[in-house]
């Protein structure tokens, strides 16, 4: 991929983010890093992998996974372009903490955790930055503890496409209703009832 053009998709994706981060940063940072295509279909990490490596979203989508006792395929968390993937080891652990799969034909920074931790603490405005990144994680995961605790059905579906209002009609509804705990089925029904009876 040609620099100038990455740095530029990069500066426009943080800058939607809401982020700004310099031209010079995000060169560094693409210096640390290497580009991957992955498949529709692909899987990108599986649990227990090692975690020293963590990934940005550059195109496509993706979605983290883990398998239940009964074999279930449950979907933890989407991420499209601008956002992380495959990013156990970001937040200290060693071993990936679920599986990863491209729902799109994607393309992914991939960087070594230890590189781009130095990068972001060698300079202020990351660490700033870095830590809005982790707050907003937190904020992620008591959203959806939250709405697994007071809401039905219907209203996580509300939430989800509030939350990820372009995803709908990218993500196959399968894994829709597992990321919101119910069957394929009961999310076409509820669909069907939003819509005035037409799916």
């Amino acid at each position: 991929m040609d620099k100038a053009y990455l740095i530029k998709q990069l500066k426009e994706l943080s800058d939607a983010s809401g982020l700004s981060i310099s031209e010079d940063i995000i060169a560094r940072a693409i210096g640390l890093s290497r580009f991957k295509v992955y498949s529709k279909g692909e899987v990108i990490a599986r649990t227990g992998d090692p975690a020293a490596s963590a990934g940005l979203v550059i195109s496509g989508v993706v979605r983290s996974y883990y398998v239940d006792g009964d074999y279930n395929d449950v979907t933890q968390y989407f991420a499209a372009e601008g956002n992380w993937c495959v990013d156990s080891g970001m937040v200290g652990f060693d071993e990936m903490q679920a599986n990863w799969e491209a729902i799109e034909d994607t393309t992914v920074m991939l960087f070594d955790v230890k590189d781009m931790k130095a990068l972001i603490y060698s300079d202020e405005h990351l660490k700033d930055l870095w830590i809005s990144v982790l707050e907003s994680g937190m904020r992620y995961k008591i959203y959806r503890e939250n709405g697994f605790l007071v809401e039905n059905a219907t209203e996580r579906y509300i939430a989800f496409r509030k939350r990820y209002p372009m995803l709908s009609e990218r993500v196959p509804l399968r894994y829709i209703a597992t990321y919101l705990g119910i069957t394929p089925e009961s999310l076409s029904r509820i669909r069907s009832s939003m819509n005035g009876g037409s799916k």
